[in-house]
């Protein structure tokens, strides 16, 4: 498989753009409360008909720092998985090398950047909300995959994060402004990202046979389960979070409907749009097409 792009044009583009954490966020940048984070296609409040309009657009918040919280989460796993690739290659193709010490500079800004989103959230928020984690023992347990398979889980994230703000945040005018811009410049370099990391996960997979690269792809499969009952519970994390800032508590059976349903809607979040995603699909059906197609029956149970 090849692409029509060459680690001269991420590393260009890349260096194109300049922004800093200090010009996003702080000062008269503040989040607006009175007005939803996320799109409903990833929030999902109106089906939870026992909540009230406030109630839903306190659910949107709460699913809005742990949106950005999970990037931040994820990226420090990423980091020093970009780190020890770039390891490898940096006696080889100099643009190779600086784009990705570059991919690796940008991960260590963005994790900055939702470290001081989350200290804004709780600042205007009010009450706590959880994460689940230590972002610590999520990073053990990927990366003592094989690198394929993180490479794979990388690479679904980041296409899933270019679908997410094209499709659904762009053009949605009902979101808080701030909100949207950190989504903005995030994407702007996790366009880079993406590319760069397709091409990363080739170069890996050549380095396998055939073998190796299945038992890659069937660990990254598992790396779905594992982060699937991360997600779960995450939607408990996102109830107690709701039950304490709306200063009530809900009945069993719709306790039942939350979690089943935001459950679900993490799912979709997280998974199934960078599951079905084309260009995350291209990249796995050049490796093997009977798990291309594998991965692609899987995905409607995260949708």
């Amino acid at each position: 498989m090849t692409y029509q792009y060459t680690f001269k044009d991420c590393l260009q583009r890349a260096e194109r753009i300049t922004w800093r954490v200090e010009d996003l966020i702080g000062g008269d940048k503040t989040l607006d409360f009175a007005r939803p984070f996320l799109p409903e296609t990833f929030a999902r409040t109106e089906p939870l008909d026992f909540l009230g309009a406030d109630e839903k657009l306190t659910l949107n918040q709460i699913r809005g720092h742990a949106y950005l919280a999970m990037f931040g989460l994820v990226e420090e796993f990423i980091l020093p998985f970009v780190l020890d690739h770039a390891r490898s290659v940096i006696n080889g193709d100099d643009y190779r090398a600086r784009a990705f010490l570059e991919f690796a500079s940008e991960e260590a800004k963005h994790i900055h950047l939702f470290r001081r989103f989350r200290e804004e959230f709780h600042a205007g928020f009010g009450s706590p909300c959880d994460v689940i984690g230590p972002p610590e023992a999520i990073g053990a347990h990927v990366l003592g995959q094989p690198p394929l398979a993180v490479a794979l889980l990388t690479l679904q994230i980041e296409w899933m994060t270019q679908a997410h703000f094209l499709g659904s945040v762009k053009d949605d005018q009902a979101l808080d402004p701030q909100f949207k811009s950190l989504l903005l410049h995030h994407w702007m370099e996790e366009h880079q990202h993406a590319q760069l990391d397709a091409l990363m996960t080739l170069s890996i997979a050549e380095t396998l046979d055939q073998a190796g690269i299945d038992a890659g792809i069937d660990a990254y499969v598992g790396l779905a389960g594992f982060f699937d009952s991360g997600l779960k519970q995450q939607a408990r994390f996102d109830l107690e979070a709701l039950q304490r800032a709306i200063g009530r508590s809900f009945s069993a059976a719709e306790c039942e409907s939350f979690l089943r349903q935001q459950h679900q809607a993490n799912r979709w979040t997280y998974l199934g749009s960078g599951m079905t995603h084309p260009r995350f699909l291209g990249t796995l059906g050049a490796l093997n097409a009977e798990k291309r197609a594998a991965v692609e029956a899987m995905a409607p149970a995260y949708s």
